[in-house]
């Protein structure tokens, strides 16, 4: 997901690396923070695939600062990863958000956006639960302890408010 995070936030403009990291962190650094010895290769890595380029400017000070911009390459590849997204990046929720942050690129492609989210409604409409009875999910009110209970009633509470937020977003965007 890094790779989608980083393209989708040079999408929206070119950023220097100080200030992609800190996009990253406001994005995902509560769940996962992103470190200087992840973030540079990956760049780097995306800058020897063509798909960012690195220009560099005079900096305020001594140093040079090197801004990051997309390229034609990286648009496309950001645009496939929107369109047709891992099972992976549909179930898992932190995965799931990052996508959903830069969904909004596939402007001017809303079965393309129906698509995705359909994909997420029919994974949160699957039964599902952190605890089994071999395969039949356990539901909250078949528990006895009560941060178990706590983890299922807040888990149903965030699939309820999401299927509600996916069911209106599908309307609007007709089908």
């Amino acid at each position: 997901m890094l790779k989608l995070a980083i393209l989708g936030f040079l999408h929206e403009q070119p950023l220097h690396g100080y200030e992609l990291r800190r996009h990253l962190a406001a994005l995902t650094g509560h769940v996962r923070p992103i470190s200087d010895g992840t973030l540079y290769p990956a760049i780097k890595k995306l800058e020897a695939a063509g798909l960012l380029r690195r220009e560099t400017e005079p900096g305020s000070a001594a140093a040079p600062r090197h801004t990051l911009h997309l390229t034609e390459a990286g648009c496309a590849e950001l645009l496939a990863g929107l369109r047709t997204p891992d099972d992976l990046d549909i179930s898992d929720e932190n995965r799931w958000f990052t996508l959903l942050a830069f969904l909004s690129h596939l402007n001017g492609e809303p079965g393309a956006q129906r698509t995705v989210l359909e994909r997420r409604l029919a994974f949160l409409r699957t039964p599902a639960s952190f605890f089994y009875e071999g395969e039949r999910p356990i539901t909250a009110e078949e528990l006895l302890d009560p941060f178990r209970q706590g983890m299922l009633r807040i888990a149903r509470a965030t699939t309820e408010a999401e299927l509600a937020w996916l069911e209106s977003t599908l309307a609007t965007l007709g089908g």
